[in-house]
């Protein structure tokens, strides 16, 4: 079988461990020569090491692959533009970047902080779209390139606890169908993946109640290693005509999910009122409205 990363070049962000780790790994197996980004922080986003992304270097290394760590952080535009110039300096071109970096500081809305909030943000959406950016000249110039971002049923969906983390990773959502829309024309694809895997970050769900229990338990029986499959499709050229889609992972299970689109509609020649609104269009919508789930009933069966 044909390895589909083959004379390819890859960065991933957040590739020290866990899910990102699981992706460089792949990456280099099926060809690519990877740049293997993490600023190797605690899952709150505190601390800074290069040792992290530097073994996954060596591991890969060890099996006969190429890869170079980078340290860098991608909340900084000019450390991102970085990113993408080592790529080219040490592997002559970009083909995909994999938008994987990320941390949690889940807190209930109304004991969430302005920092909380902004450092979640900064990571999730404005580093991704700081990376995404340094290379979309590139990429336009190259006239090929691609992009998977990680997104979350926590945004897509919803969960408690998580309005910064949400918020964010529905905003990559947005970020990834408008880079989609406006690359195609230079053969450059987006796709969003949202993952289930037990990792360091969904480490710090709660486990109080036998729900909770129930639920860490269900989630630990998803590997990282699950992940990097659908990420690796994407990033190559077996994925060449998908683009602007979102993707879910969970075990053995892959999920394309929808996007919003109307579902009703209803009309008044005469305006409406608020009145008219409460008795005409209320009724006629109720029925469709969608339920306060959390991410952990909408997906309730035990991983396949």
């Amino acid at each position: 079988m044909t390895a589909c990363l083959n004379n390819k070049v890859v960065l991933v962000t957040g590739a020290g461990r866990g899910i990102g780790r699981e992706i460089a790994l792949l990456a280099a197996r099926e060809g690519a020569s990877v740049v293997v980004n993490d600023l190797g922080v605690s899952p709150d986003g505190d601390g800074m090491s290069l040792g992290p992304a530097q073994e996954v270097v060596e591991e890969i290394k060890a099996f006969g692959g190429k890869a170079v760590a980078n340290g860098d952080s991608i909340t900084d535009p000019k450390q991102a533009e970085g990113m993408v110039q080592q790529a080219v300096d040490t592997f002559g071109r970009l083909d995909s970047v994999i938008n994987n970096a990320g941390f949690l500081r889940d807190r209930i809305f109304h004991k969430m902080s302005h920092a909380d909030w902004e450092a979640v943000v900064n990571v999730h959406l404005m580093g991704y779209f700081n990376v995404s950016r340094a290379a979309a000249n590139y990429f336009r110039e190259q006239e090929s390139g691609n992009f998977v971002h990680f997104t979350s049923t926590s945004g897509l969906v919803g969960n408690f606890g998580q309005a910064n983390y949400a918020a964010a990773k529905l905003g990559v959502v947005g970020l990834s169908k408008s880079i989609a829309l406006d690359m195609k024309r230079y053969n450059v694809r987006s796709n969003c993946i949202a993952p289930f895997a037990w990792s360091r970050l969904i480490g710090t769900i709660p486990t109080e109640t036998p729900e909770e229990i129930q639920r860490v338990e269900r989630v630990k029986s998803m590997t990282a290693e699950k992940i990097a499959p659908l990420t690796v499709f994407l990033a190559s050229d077996l994925a060449a005509d998908v683009s602007g889609q979102i993707f879910g992972s969970r075990k053995n299970e892959i999920f394309l999910f929808s996007q919003p689109r109307p579902i009703r509609s209803v009309q008044r020649t005469e305006g409406w009122t608020p009145q008219a609104l409460a008795e005409q269009m209320l009724p006629a919508f109720k029925s469709d409205f969608y339920a306060l789930e959390r991410s952990g009933d909408v997906f309730c069966w035990d991983p396949i």
